[in-house]
């Protein structure tokens, strides 16, 4: 991680207004490496373009990526991500 990267405690609000609960420290697995660790410590880019990416702290592949559209809704991909139940 560097100066222009986060974790993703810097989006929990937007997480939970997409998701409905607290993502942070959800369990989850990268789709890509297998990586299992909470949603929370996921990297953010892109905080200030149109969209968020957040990659995975150890493969560094993208795993979830979220835009919200004018009109106040969002467009989700996590295709990147196994999110875990309970």
């Amino acid at each position: 991680m560097d100066e222009h990267t986060l974790d993703a405690n810097a989006v929990a609000g937007m997480l939970h207004e997409v998701f409905g609960a607290e993502m942070t420290d959800h369990a989850s697995e990268c789709a890509h490496c297998g990586n299992r660790a909470q949603v929370g410590t996921f990297r953010v880019y892109d905080m200030h373009g149109p969209g968020v990416v957040l990659r995975c702290s150890i493969c560094a592949e993208i795993v979830i990526r979220l835009v919200r559209r004018p009109d106040g809704s969002y467009l989700v991909d996590a295709s990147g991500v196994y999110l875990k139940s309970g």
